[in-house]
Parts: C-alpha cells; sequence; structure tokens
C-alpha cells in the first residue's frame, strides 16, 4: 500500500502541482491510468502469473492481423468513451487488458447492476479529481509544493499592464471568469507565463490556433509516423473530434495541423488523435 500511494504522489499528485507552477493545465486522470491504474497493476498481474488486467473502462481493444498489432477502439457509448484518457497504453499493456464494457452504454451496465442486487447502481457520477476535495486545486497546490500563490500583473498581448493576478495557478488558457478587468469587449486568458508571474489576456480571436506540437508522443497504430496522415484530433476530454493532418519529426515531436482553427490549445493537456481507417 505504502509503494502505491507513494506513487500516486509523485506521478500524480506531484506532477498535477508542478504542471500549474510551470503554467500549465495538466490532466491528472491520465497521469493515474498511465502509472497506477495500468504501471502499477501490470506489476502486479506479473507478480501474481495472471494473463489479464480486466477493468471498467469504456473503451475496446481489437488485433489487427495484418499490422501484428493491439488497436484501441471507442467504447460503444459515444458519450461515456474514455479512449482519450487511455492513448498511452503501449502494446505490451493491451495485449493483457480486457475493457469488458466497450460494447455496453452505461445505462445497460446501470441496468444489469441494479438487475443484480448492486448497491451502487445508481451511484452519482464523480466530476471532480479524487485528491482535489471540493475542487479547490489551489489549495492543495499550496499545500503539496509548500508554496503560496504570488500575486503578479495582468498584461495585453503588448505586455502593457493591465491588471493583477492573485496567483498564476489560479488562471488557465481560455478562462473568463475572475479576471476583474474593464474592457471593451470581453477578454480571455490567452497565456500564462510562470517564469515572468504574467497573465497574458486577450479577445476570443486569439485564443484560436491552427497547429500545436506534442511531445511524449505514442502511437497505437503504428510503431512511428513515417508520413503526415488524415486524423480526428481532440484536445480536450469533452471535445468533438476535428479534422486534422498530423505528422512526427525526427526528434519525434507530433505536429497537429487543424483543418480549422482551434479554441484554446493549452500547455499541460493531451491531444488524442483518432485514426480514420484504411481498411
Amino acid at each position: 500500500m505504502y509503494l502505491i500511494l507513494l506513487c500516486l504522489k509523485e506521478n500524480v499528485i506531484d506532477y498535477f502541482a508542478a504542471s500549474y507552477l510551470q503554467g500549465a493545465t495538466p490532466n491528472p486522470c491520465i497521469a493515474c491510468n498511465q502509472y497506477l491504474k495500468f504501471g502499477k497493476l501490470m506489476q502486479r498481474m506479473k507478480e501474481l502469473q495472471a494473463d489479464y488486467i480486466v477493468t471498467g473502462h469504456y473503451a475496446r481493444i481489437e488485433y489487427d492481423e495484418n499490422r501484428s498489432r493491439f488497436l484501441l477502439e471507442k467504447g460503444r457509448d459515444e458519450a461515456k468513451d474514455q479512449y482519450y484518457v487511455l492513448y498511452m497504453l503501449t502494446q505490451e499493456q493491451l495485449a493483457h487488458i480486457k475493457f469488458p464494457l466497450g460494447d455496453y452504454t452505461k445505462a445497460e451496465v446501470r441496468k444489469i447492476a441494479q438487475e443484480h442486487g448492486f448497491t451502487n447502481a445508481r451511484k452519482r457520477e464523480s466530476q471532480d479529481i479524487c485528491f482535489v476535495p471540493e475542487g479547490d486545486y489551489t489549495k492543495v497546490i499550496e499545500l503539496v509544493t509548500g508554496q503560496k500563490a504570488i500575486h503578479g500583473e495582468i498584461v495585453d498581448l503588448c505586455g502593457n499592464v493591465i491588471g493583477k493576478h492573485k496567483g498564476t495557478i489560479h488562471y488557465t488558457i481560455g478562462q473568463r471568469r475572475g479576471l476583474n478587468i474593464s474592457a471593451g469587449e470581453r477578454m480571455y486568458v490567452v497565456g500564462v507565463l510562470a517564469d515572468d508571474n504574467h497573465v497574458i489576456l486577450g479577445t476570443e480571436r486569439d485564443l484560436f490556433k491552427e497547429e500545436l506540437i506534442g511531445e511524449k508522443v505514442n502511437i497505437i497504430l503504428y510503431e512511428k509516423l513515417i508520413s503526415p496522415i488524415r486524423v480526428t484530433a481532440k484536445v480536450r476530454y469533452r471535445q468533438q473530434g476535428q479534422p486534422a493532418v498530423a505528422w512526427q519529426t525526427e526528434e519525434g515531436r507530433l505536429h497537429v495541423h487543424f483543418d480549422r482553427p482551434q479554441c484554446a490549445i493549452t500547455k499541460g493537456q493531451a491531444v488524442v488523435l483518432y485514426m480514420i481507417r484504411l481498411w
């Protein structure tokens, strides 16, 4: 149990706090899946000499004979599909995972649970981060790092000071509320410069970008992208997939160019590609 808690602290909670201090907006659920739910579980599976890990994620795994690779597929329930938070799974992990709920909708699963007398059949779904009580993540960051948020300047895109902020950890790209700035049009956070302790504001049109560059890349369908491919891509879990072209550089970085500019592409979030089937 101690090792599990240590892994949670180092790879999820500390990462979460450090990301905010660097001006990024992390997704701790993805880190939890990578290091705990499948990292530590896979280790325990081997210790027990078991064959598979079975979880309740809404996704599906198929084996492609032509490519000799395991593929991660969307779950049948589009509203609950968890492909986005599982993109980091490796071929070795996919070979030893079962997702039995992938072929069901959430409503069907609740009905089955109710028919079998499960007490949590009607349990309310949690929208909060499990280690952030009442959604107050800034309090968690201050507790974990031992650092209080430092007030600083809010600037426009030209660097002009237009207000004061209460600490960069309180702000993320696309944020509009809580800025306390009077302007002729609505202003949004378009940048967070942690090193300078600046929060940058712009208009809604300043939030839109056509391209992003991603690191820590995991391509499930191929070993590596050797040429540009058409995809649909998400930069947020609840976003509809957007048409784009993706390619990898020699250094391994992922470039994604969207057909249409996307709003609030945010440092620290994951871009997940949904490959268009070619067979």
